[in-house]
């Protein structure tokens, strides 16, 4: 099976390595975007000969994303396999990697333009997260803010845990742990609003499965809680 898997015009997405905080598994996933420019590589997984092959047959890559402080683990492979490429961050990963030099998300970017814009979220205690949304396909990104793990997927303990936290249901929620994470809810429900008005046909996690119809339904509702 081929390692990058076409899921919109202009978007493929690449599973990577299952990372464990706390006993708890969770699944890595890559979007390669395509821009006016080349490529840019959103959450960095661990890169394979096969995936690197793939993603060069594509074009060359431009920018690399850190999307959230908690992702960022691949950034260095990342960066060494593509030297010439951009690396972006949230400014708080600073903090937690002195060593990286790279371009803080938060203005727009020109190289980008027309083709990528991003939101940061601000006010949480746990991680800031930059929202991507990929205008040609109408994709929306997100990280570790959406989530939606299938029934089963944790055991014992971990399962009531995940549950009780809004990390399995129906559709992709935030997790509670989030949700009072919120320590300014006024900028976070300012930066929501700019993501609800996007115009979002698919939806993108890195811990759950992609959001294929009736995008923007399911992120009012993820997001009801805040904006209400």
């Amino acid at each position: 099976m081929a390692d990058l898997v076409s899921f919109r015009p202009g978007v493929w997405l690449a599973e990577g390595p299952t990372v464990s905080t706390l006993g708890f598994r969770y699944p890595t996933r890559m979007a390669v975007l395509r821009l006016d420019e080349g490529l840019a590589l959103w959450s960095p997984v661990a890169m394979s000969e096969g995936l690197r092959s793939e993603i060069d047959a594509l074009g060359p890559v431009r920018h690399l994303i850190a999307p959230n402080d908690l992702h960022h683990l691949w950034l260095d492979e990342a960066r060494g396999l593509w030297p010439d490429a951009q690396v972006h961050a949230v400014a708080p990963l600073a903090r937690k990697r002195p060593d990286l030099a790279f371009t803080a998300l938060g203005a727009p970017v020109v190289a980008w333009a027309g083709a990528l814009d991003h939101v940061v979220v601000p006010g949480n205690r746990i991680a800031t997260e930059a929202v991507f949304l990929h205008r040609p396909s109408g994709t929306v990104l997100f990280t570790d803010l959406l989530q939606q793990f299938p029934p089963g997927y944790h055991r014992g303990w971990r399962a009531v845990v995940a549950r009780l936290d809004l990390m399995v249901g129906a559709a992709p929620q935030v997790p509670r742990k989030f949700r009072l994470a919120f320590g300014d809810r006024r900028a976070a429900r300012a930066a929501l609003a700019q993501v609800l008005d996007w115009p979002a046909e698919a939806i993108v996690m890195a811990h759950g499965d992609p959001v294929t119809s009736e995008a923007h339904a399911a992120l009012a509702r993820a997001f009801d809680w805040l904006m209400r």
